[in-house]
């Protein structure tokens, strides 16, 4: 596995591949990986001859008041567990490297649909970080396909629609969530989980169940619904910060004849803030 931290090693490395036909599959993540990560690894793999994965902790992502400087950094584990998925490549840059002018000059990539609601309205700018930090590793790595997980339903969707919108040849791919044992989202952010806090924070992906549960018996209420699951977290001890259900495509609150529709809520634990959705197809 070759590890590279610069942007022109890595692009004449990977031109070599290019020139011998290989198809490039790409994982961008910002370390401290967990199985989750490694699926995606295992997913890209399977429809390309070379991997490559980059670990960048992107502080343009990051607001003013969030956990930049606590981020977990275990990169020497990170390519352990990466060597024995069977990456290829890793790319990790500084913050030099990839805004050698500095984050405040960066140009910056602005997707103006689906970044307005949900973890977008409780983060501003977060979205416009994300978009412009992807099409820069787009640029560098030019990958055929790249893989993102589904955990996180909505910066995947906004990923989709600025490939689209930018007309970038790179196929989109979404990864399953992986949980653990008691449903819980793998996140690199479970970390900031208190052991109290542990055995209640289930309680997101059971109300986001409960939903689906409720839609699929046929209510159409769905502020109600909403509301009733609010109501579910906050008993277990947890702020929410939001609870959704949204039409799939649009991330748009979703109408009665909607058929893909996808939950989305997000809480608050001690230390941290946990996301996770369920979609739904109705027929």
């Amino acid at each position: 596995m070759q590890i590279h931290h610069h942007i022109t090693p890595l692009r004449e490395a990977l031109r070599g591949e290019r020139l011998a036909g290989k198809r490039i599959g790409f994982v961008p993540t910002m370390g401290n990986l967990h199985r989750g990560h490694i699926s995606l690894i295992e997913r890209a793999r399977q429809s390309n001859d070379v991997v490559v994965c980059s670990i960048f902790v992107n502080g343009l992502q990051f607001g003013k008041n969030e956990d930049l400087d606590k981020y977990p950094r275990t990169f020497q584990d990170d390519c352990d567990k990466l060597a024995a998925a069977g990456c290829d490549y890793v790319f990790h840059p500084d913050d030099r490297e990839m805004y050698p002018n500095g984050m405040e000059a960066q140009t910056r990539v602005i997707c103006p649909v689906m970044t307005d609601v949900l973890c977008g309205a409780s983060r501003p700018g977060h979205f416009e970080g994300v978009t412009t930090v992807v099409t820069k590793l787009f640029n560098i790595v030019q990958p055929d396909e790249a893989v993102f997980g589904s955990k996180d339903y909505q910066q995947l969707a906004v990923i989709r629609r600025m490939a689209a919108d930018l007309c970038m040849p790179v196929q989109i791919t979404a990864g399953e969530t992986l949980r653990e044992a008691d449903g819980l989202a793998m996140s690199s952010r479970n970390g900031f989980i208190t052991p109290a806090e542990r055995p209640r924070v289930v309680q997101l992906n059971q109300s986001l169940n409960w939903a689906v549960d409720q839609i699929r018996a046929g209510r159409k209420d769905f502020d109600r619904i909403q509301r009733e699951a609010c109501q579910q977290i906050e008993q277990a001890g947890f702020k929410v910060d939001y609870f959704a259900i949204m039409n799939s495509d649009s991330l748009r609150p979703a109408a009665a004849e909607d058929q893909r529709i996808t939950l989305l809520g997000a809480m608050f634990v001690t230390g941290a803030r946990l996301i996770d959705n369920v979609s739904v197809t109705l027929s």
